[in-house]
């Protein structure tokens, strides 16, 4: 019998909603499928399981045991195709990718023009939406196909996309560098806690300076700023300088608020980093602050063009309720807590 938790297929299959499940069953009849298909048939039996069972599955007779590998990923891959059309998780990543997987089938098909010209808009929206690892691919695929589809306009088209790839990849080591930070100082606080005394705090600090990359802040985007205050902010809160931390996750939010769009791209991001405000002025008791920036996270929120799958739901609902206790707390409003 294989462990609940590692299998795969029966958590996703756990994880549908009852508008997902239904979505996967005419997105199943739209393919023809007979009602009586086996991966349909072991989807309906997966779904009625409490726990996962092998043995039930092979006694059911739905497939032998050395089909059983093969018929569960191709039923996990057929529900993955389904959310992807769902609407709900649709957004601009996705969208672009689906442009260059068109792109890349048209020049294929040596239809250079259309693959270009498809290639230029999903460049565009890309960098419209901080998506600049996209971006860079894309430019890399322009270069291929424009060394095939030769114009009289070659040398000033390779000119622009060479000055492109050269200022992509230099805002996207930028970001790597910072995301690794960013990512390293929040292990260290998860396995390591607050530093302790004087040499912890030295080598916290050399380690921090280490590899924080050069940088001119008018010259990075959303996405760059966005890991450099992620990885003060873990720094922050390592050598436990909670103003350094409220300034952080100011300019975390602020970063949101003053590019929108990406609130609705990067929901989840948006919400810890609210939530890092709050805990920030929890923790340096600025209560009437900590009332703005808690009114500010439930009005977003309450926007009728704000995500709404399940993921952000249960942040959304964990955030907001936990720092209206913390509200509470602060002002000492206990019979109204």
């Amino acid at each position: 019998m294989t462990n609940t938790s590692k299998d795969n297929l029966f958590i996703l299959i756990k994880s549908l909603s009852k508008s997902e499940k239904r979505q996967f069953k005419l997105y199943v009849n739209r393919l023809g499928v007979n009602a009586d298909a086996k991966f349909l048939a072991l989807f309906n039996l997966l779904d009625k399981m409490h726990d996962y069972n092998e043995a039930t599955i092979l006694k059911s007779k739905i497939v032998k045991k050395q089909q059983l590998s093969n018929l569960k990923a191709h039923l996990y891959k057929q529900i993955l195709v389904s959310l992807r059309l769902n609407p709900v998780n649709q957004n601009i990543r996705i969208q672009i990718r689906e442009q260059v997987d068109f792109a890349t089938i048209l020049y294929h098909k040596g239809l250079y023009k259309q693959s270009l010209k498809i290639l230029d808009k999903a460049k565009s929206i890309a960098i419209a939406h901080e998506e600049k690892n996209i971006a860079y691919e894309i430019v890399e695929l322009e270069k291929i196909i424009e060394s095939q589809y030769i114009t009289r306009s070659i040398s000033d088209r390779a000119d622009e996309l060479t000055v492109q790839a050269k200022e992509l990849s230099r805002l996207n080591v930028i970001a790597s560098k910072l995301s690794n930070l960013s990512l390293q100082l929040y292990g260290i606080v998860l396995k390591s806690g607050y530093v302790r005394n004087d040499a912890e705090l030295k080598l916290i600090t050399d380690y921090f300076n280490a590899r924080l990359p050069e940088y001119q802040i008018e010259a990075l985007g959303f996405r760059e700023k966005l890991w450099l205050y992620k990885a003060h902010l873990w720094y922050s809160l390592l050598i436990q300088d909670f103003l350094a931390c409220y300034k952080y996750a100011s300019r975390w939010t602020d970063l949101f608020y003053e590019n929108e769009q990406m609130i609705f791209l990067n929901p989840v991001w948006y919400l810890k980093g609210s939530n890092y405000l709050l805990e920030s002025l929890y923790l340096i008791q600025y209560k009437s602050q900590f009332r703005k920036s808690l009114e500010k996270l439930e009005k977003t929120i309450a926007r009728k063009d704000f995500p709404r799958n399940d993921n952000v739901q249960s942040l959304s609902f964990l955030y907001v309720y936990v720092n209206k206790f913390n509200l509470h707390f602060l002002e000492g409003d206990f019979s109204e807590g």
